[in-house]
């Protein structure tokens, strides 16, 4: 039998093909799951609707601007009134204005950084509180963060910031929902060639140093985290909850 085989999912931040929630998604899918994707905006809903009816026709693709409560619950009660009941769930939703992704973190505007929490931390609360009546039988929440949440990293800035404000909300929230067999993680992923990433001044040099520095002398692959968001979701991981993993060859382990 597949690993998750009659579970059902819901996908937040497919981009691309190069995205991780990409990645992820298509691990979930090969191991027997039924997803339910969701896209912000017209520029992105080609995108998504392209990738993901490559799992069939009838995949439910909704539109969720994850800073809008009535859009979170539209989503949830169609899944709800689809699948009758929710296993997985995947956010890989982040943001901050290009502006505040340059230049100095002490020149971060109020609005900025409000933005790049409400959108890249606040939602995961959002959406977990959404999510957890649909998930009947427990499930598993996973997040996507990076390393920028512990250490300064150069033009990462304001999301560094709000990244950490993710990684303490996936603890909270594992408390919280964790009596209703309810596990949050996150993923710490090293640099992936993404749309996001791509917004990242400097990033190529940041994908150069990372291969260089890490103890594995290469930077992960998408396939490598979408096998880690299986193993997060699965029988495998059913003890772990509230924690950070790292999946960057062994970057994070390294002082100089």
């Amino acid at each position: 039998m597949s690993l998750l085989a009659g579970k059902m999912g819901i996908v937040f931040g497919v981009a691309n093909k190069r995205s991780i929630a990409w990645a992820i998604a298509q691990a979930w899918h090969s191991a027997g799951a039924k997803l339910a994707f969701t896209y912000q905006g017209q520029r992105l809903k080609e995108n998504v609707e392209e990738l993901a009816g490559a799992f069939g026709p009838d995949t439910l693709i909704l539109p969720c601007d994850v800073t809008k409560d009535d859009e979170i619950a539209a989503v949830f009660k169609t899944v709800g009134d689809k699948f009758g009941k929710l296993n997985l769930l995947l956010h890989a939703v982040a943001f901050a204005p290009k502006d505040a992704l340059e230049g100095e973190f002490v020149n971060t505007s109020r609005e900025a950084f409000r933005i790049a929490h409400d959108v890249s931390a606040y939602s995961l609360v959002a959406l977990a509180r959404a999510a957890a009546p649909l998930m009947l039988d427990g499930g598993s929440i996973v997040a996507m963060s990076y390393y920028g949440a512990e250490k300064v990293v150069p033009h990462y800035n304001v999301m560094g910031v709000a990244k950490a404000s993710l990684e303490a909300s996936t603890r909270y929230l594992a408390y919280d929902l964790g009596p209703k067999k309810i596990r949050v993680n996150c993923i710490s992923a090293g640099p992936v060639n993404t749309l996001a990433a791509r917004g990242i001044g400097g990033f190529n040099e940041m994908l150069k140093h990372y291969e260089a520095h890490a103890p594995l002398k290469r930077n992960v692959l998408p396939e490598e985290l979408g096998a880690t968001g299986l193993f997060l979701v699965s029988d495998g991981a059913a003890a772990i909850t509230g924690q950070v993993l790292y999946v960057d060859c062994g970057y994070q382990i390294m002082g100089m």
